[in-house]
């Protein structure tokens, strides 16, 4: 009886950590990161509306790329990229107004993104955006 009483117990203290760590590991954000190197079409909400197409290229922590819209043209950017949020910024000019288009994504999945645009503090705007099949 007695050695099965320290089985049990032996058990019971196994059990107890590992359930723990596995909480732990739970409450941890995903701070993994998707790889968005490639072609972007962006669905922009804002006082600039417009469907550009964005191109990542990705390495390590740095992004650069290019944006492409009918509304403001062409626009190279640098920005980063960590964990599953990027962001990304460029000068842009649209009725004789100049302004900084910076711009934050959380990145859903390898296929998806939703973010904020902010105007320079003048305005801001949403935008969600699906990869572009090859």
């Amino acid at each position: 009886m007695r050695t099965l009483r320290f089985v049990l117990a032996a058990l019971a203290l196994a059990i107890v950590p590992a359930t723990t760590r596995a909480q732990a590991a739970a409450a941890k954000p995903d701070t993994s990161k998707i790889d968005v190197t490639g072609k972007w079409n962006f669905n922009i909400e804002s006082p600039v509306q417009g469907t550009p197409t964005v191109t990542f290229t990705v390495k390590g922590d740095s992004l650069k790329g290019q944006y492409i819209s009918n509304a403001i043209g062409t626009h190279d950017f640098v920005g980063t990229i960590k964990g599953r949020t990027l962001s990304f910024s460029f000068p842009a000019e649209s009725g004789g107004q100049s302004f900084t288009m910076a711009f934050t994504a959380k990145v859903e999945d390898a296929e998806t993104m939703t973010g904020s645009i902010d105007f320079s503090g003048m305005a801001t705007g949403t935008f969600s955006a699906k990869k572009a099949k090859p």
